[in-house]
């Protein structure tokens, strides 16, 4: 099977999008549900470390997740991206996940502990 985005590259980044996106590790600090948004849509405080400090973002994820088990999970996010307004909240990075075979949102995490703040190379 041939990827349709095989050769795809960010706009303006001459195929080295990874010096364009920072992707880092943070750590979960607080979790909580959006009950005016779509279910499952929650508010995270994550911290990625000391340099770069705690940040926000809105997730939209599944039953796979409940706040109080994200809580302390370390999760990769792109934080070098203009805030967002959603609903009455900022999401100040971009939380990354991908689909499950069922289309369901998986959280992306580092593998094993990593420091906060760790960049993705």
């Amino acid at each position: 099977m041939t990827d349709p985005v095989e050769h795809a590259t960010v706009p303006g980044t001459q195929g080295e999008a990874r010096e364009w996106l920072d992707i880092r590790a943070g750590t979960v600090l607080e979790a909580r549900p959006l009950r005016e948004m779509r279910p499952h849509a929650f508010w995270l405080t994550i911290d990625f470390g000391p340099h770069i400090g705690v940040r926000s973002s809105v997730v939209q994820v599944n039953h796979r997740y409940v706040p109080t088990r994200l809580v302390g999970r370390q999760i990769c996010a792109v934080i070098n991206v203009p805030p967002r307004q959603v609903g009455s909240f900022r999401s100040e990075v971009l939380t990354l996940g991908m689909p499950d075979s069922n289309g369901e949102a998986v959280l992306i995490r580092p593998d094993g502990r990593v420091p906060d703040g760790g960049k993705l190379f």
